[in-house]
């Protein structure tokens, strides 16, 4: 059965990115980082625009040799004829670009056995995990009260994030923005979420930092604005999968635009809400660990205190503390959400 005009479309965009992607993977890690032996090779416009060049030119002719094209490969109708000699050489260049891509993260990670099982570096290991296992007590105190102020910063970072990303995810929600009045909206609203996403808590931790000062403050608003476009991705999700049936009832009733949102969506959606709350609470209480290393206050930044003065014993009290508390959130998170989904 001959492809669809966009179907033939999309397997050449296929194409195009997968060889574009082998060509200049190829020059960068292949030739410049194995070949070459240059640790960090500096970015040569030329050759990336000729790794691009070579990369378009393989998948125009690999497209229109039949049985070669990985894009085509993906839309064959499966009763179609000669399917399996149809993908077996698309098969093939796949897991060639698989295991290019594999030697590539090998090199880029600079994996090496010998260094792994040195004598000595394993030794030096052992001395370090002793010392972390024999936790300093005497400051069990001041641990205590900074992990107290770990968990109210996640508390009420989650808290605050909550009333922006319930309004966000009904703007981003593609069910509810249909239509080319809403269409700008719901796109405008996704690109913010996909922006602010792209930035991890740990640099929005050094911003507020520099912007209130270093402490739990900075550390809870990072917190804050990473938790309100993820829990507004994970609302908008769940409202795009909701049934439709009860907000078309209440609205053949005559009923507002709102008392729609509110009496047809609110309910439906209200305890996997709920549940996704708790879960970015657990979230953030892990995150706020790492945060408090850069400024953001919390049992993280005395961890960092004593790592950096080579305390171990009291880096392993810091340690035990945070494993206490990530079990427990866990474990009381996992309660939670499992009572709201039998509701």
């Amino acid at each position: 059965m001959p492809l669809e005009y966009n179907q033939k479309i999309k397997a050449l965009v296929i194409d195009l990115s997968l060889w574009i992607y082998s060509s200049i993977l190829c020059y960068k890690i292949i030739w410049q980082k194995l070949i070459l032996d240059l640790r960090y090779p500096e970015l040569n416009f030329a050759g990336i625009l000729l790794s691009i060049l070579v990369g378009v030119l393989i998948s125009i002719v690999l497209y229109f040799i039949k049985h070669f094209s990985i894009g085509k490969a993906l839309y064959v109708n499966p009763s179609g004829e000669n399917v399996s000699t149809f993908k077996k050489g698309s098969t093939y260049i796949l897991i060639t670009i698989t295991i290019v891509t594999f030697i590539a993260g090998w090199i880029i990670t600079g994996i090496s056995f010998r260094e792994l099982f040195s004598p000595k570096g394993f030794n030096q290991a052992m001395s370090l995990f002793a010392k972390l296992v024999s936790p300093d007590f005497s400051i069990i105190q001041k641990v205590i009260l900074a992990a107290i102020e770990t968990i109210y910063m996640a508390l009420m970072a989650t808290l605050f994030a909550i009333p922006p990303a319930f309004i966000i995810s009904f703007i981003s929600a593609k069910n509810l923005m249909r239509g080319n009045r809403n269409a700008l909206v719901y796109y405008l609203a996704r690109l913010f979420m996909n922006v602010v996403r792209a930035i991890e808590p740990l640099i929005w931790a050094i911003i507020f930092s520099v912007w209130v000062g270093i402490g739990p403050f900075a550390g809870m608003l990072a917190l804050m604005v990473h938790s309100i476009v993820s829990l507004a991705k994970l609302y908008s999700e769940q409202i795009e999968e909701m049934n439709d049936g009860p907000m078309e009832a209440i609205k053949a009733t005559g009923a507002s635009r709102l008392l729609v949102l509110w009496y047809g969506i609110v309910p439906q959606v209200l305890n996997p809400f709920l549940s996704y709350t708790i879960y970015r609470w657990d979230i953030n209480v892990r995150m706020a660990t790492i945060i408090g290393m850069v400024g953001g206050g919390g049992i993280g930044n005395i961890l960092m205190q004593y790592q950096g003065m080579a305390l171990w014993n009291q880096v392993g009290t810091v340690i035990f503390v945070i494993a206490i508390i990530v079990w427990a959130m866990d474990y009381l998170s996992a309660k939670i959400r499992e009572r709201l989904s039998k509701e």
